[in-house]
């Protein structure tokens, strides 16, 4: 009995853990609960812009673009309440790059039947908690099963962190 009792408790639990870990089986129209978080949806629109990481990925309206590196080559590993903290950026149409090399841009089909665009065959995302054209707060995050990094125009991760305001140093980089 004491044998019975323990797989079905061990069942119980894994089948709890898998709910927990999946989505929550709701849809939400609503925004994430920060007002001033980007919304899920994107402009197509990629662009370089300096920033203290270097030149980096931003969207129509310059906000940062991140890779995750948790994804398996263009097809993304970010749903659920990973794409809540992580917007991926999507688009309607062909994306279009201003800057940037257009071999690079392309898009890849999402589960939820939306489409997300990609560059050096990387899916983009935004960061819900960079509340304005600029932030990088979320590079260097490791969430949802891997690390997450601001995209250099050559289509590669850029793994540095910005340097501290404090710190001292010649020259001001022109920013």
């Amino acid at each position: 009995m004491n044998r019975a009792a323990t797989i079905t408790a061990a069942v119980t639990a894994v089948a709890a853990f898998a709910v927990g870990c999946g989505s929550s089986g709701t849809t939400s129209s609503s925004p994430p609960s920060s007002s001033s978080a980007p919304a899920a949806g994107g402009s197509g629109t990629l662009q370089a812009h300096s920033s203290p990481l270097g030149r980096i990925l931003v969207d129509g309206t310059g906000r940062a673009l991140y890779l995750f590196q948790a994804d398996s080559g263009t097809t993304s590993q970010c749903y659920g309440s990973c794409a809540q903290a992580w917007p991926p950026d999507t688009t309607t149409g062909h994306p279009s790059a201003h800057g940037l090399n257009a071999t690079m841009v392309g898009t890849t089909p999402r589960k939820d039947h939306t489409t997300q665009v990609t560059y050096h065959g990387h899916p983009l995302y935004r960061f819900a908690q960079d509340v304005k054209p600029g932030d990088t707060t979320g590079q260097g995050s490791t969430a949802f099963g891997g690390a997450w990094y601001v995209v250099s125009p050559s289509g590669t991760a850029i793994t540095s962190t910005a340097p501290s305001p404090s710190s001292s140093g010649s020259g001001g980089g022109g920013y």
